[in-house]
């Protein structure tokens, strides 16, 4: 017959039962198992809370240059690389975003850089060749000028520009152009969210990334009619709707956030629901932030700089962005800008200026 035992099954608490000592084994090892699943569950859930407080941050603080800041590096590239023959290309590791193109360095050495545009938020460099070079910046991508003697003495003779000195190698030199001219172009990228390809000239429109974008903002494509009939039966947020990049391309969040102030126009309405004329006064509206915003040389979050180095200054000028708490420059008004948060992304706007 089995000895009446007595074991503890857990703090404080007592099983009885006729349990052999291979019974008590297998009851305190399953015991041991219940606790740890129970640890697994409780840290599974703190990291779950963890995670989305970190995603969160990011979004705010991680921000993408917009329209204007990559027109200030096409234009500030322009001096420095059109018309002019890469010398020679370094390409210091095999991706950043995705994998470079194969052979990137030798397709790029010796070709005449035709011209550069832009296109969203991408900056284009046609070459001799009949490929093009498409380069987008990510999140913290940056395109540096620098010269040598023979360039500088060009940059201040011809363009009034100031170029500095080569500056000495840094760990984030991705990709560096030497330019037949004495000019170096520097791709410093430290998250690696920037990206490089080359695409076929004559059919590089049709290409994935580029096929699926809406008309510049800036362009003619863009007019009341069409944001009239993109906006018919949209049950999305107006502000969604500006950032729909099959919409209008290259509107990014602090200029869409200003261009609704502007307009008067709720973050939080209902796209659909906008009367025509309203829509319709978005167009002049948009073009002007965006005018503005380049003429002053683009802002600069975070890690963004001019292609020669110089900080832009626009966003001392935001009406609403970043200014949560502050006052309305409407007036009369009175009231704050708030803060709300809309898909991941923070929308600034006046609800007394707003509706």
């Amino acid at each position: 017959m089995l000895k009446h035992n007595t074991l503890v099954a857990s703090r404080g608490a007592k099983t009885s039962g006729y349990l052999g000592n291979a019974g008590v084994r297998i009851l305190s090892c399953l015991h041991r198992v219940s606790r740890i699943f129970q640890k697994i569950s409780e840290n599974a859930l703190k990291l779950n809370v963890v995670s989305r407080t970190v995603d969160a941050r990011m979004n705010e603080s991680e921000r993408m240059p917009e329209l204007p800041e990559v027109e200030t590096v096409r234009r500030g590239l322009a001096p420095a690389m059109e018309g002019q023959v890469i010398e020679r290309a370094d390409v210091n590791r095999p991706d950043l975003r995705w994998p470079f193109p194969e052979r990137m360095a030798e397709r790029l050495c010796g070709q005449t850089v035709l011209r550069l545009r832009r296109r969203s938020k991408y900056v284009l460099a046609d070459l001799s060749s009949g490929e093009t070079l498409l380069i987008h910046l990510g999140m913290s991508g940056r395109m540096l000028v620098s010269g040598d003697t023979s360039f500088q003495e060009f940059a201040l003779g011809k363009i009034g520009q100031f170029v500095h000195d080569h500056p000495p190698a840094e760990k984030h030199d991705h990709v560096v152009f030497h330019m037949e001219n004495g000019a170096r172009i520097t791709f410093n990228d430290p998250r690696r969210f920037g990206a490089m390809d080359l695409l076929d000239t004559a059919t590089a429109d049709q290409n994935k990334l580029l096929a699926v974008l809406g008309p510049e903002p800036l362009g003619n494509d863009f007019h009341d009619s069409h944001l009239i009939k993109a906006f018919e039966n949209k049950n999305s947020p107006v502000k969604s709707a500006l950032l729909d990049q099959r919409i209008v391309s290259g509107l990014g969040n602090i200029y869409v956030c200003e261009a609704l102030f502007r307009a008067g126009i709720s973050p939080k309405r209902k796209a659909g629901k906008i009367s025509k004329p309203r829509v319709a006064s978005l167009v002049p509206i948009i073009r002007d932030v965006l005018s503005e915003a380049i003429e002053a040389g683009g802002s600069s979050l975070k890690d963004f700089k001019q292609a020669d180095g110089e900080l832009g200054y626009f966003q001392h000028s935001f009406d609403v962005y970043g200014r949560e708490g502050e006052p309305c420059r409407t007036p009369e008004c009175g009231d704050t800008i708030e803060r709300i948060v809309q898909s991941g992304r923070s929308s600034f706007y006046c609800k007394q200026c707003q509706t």
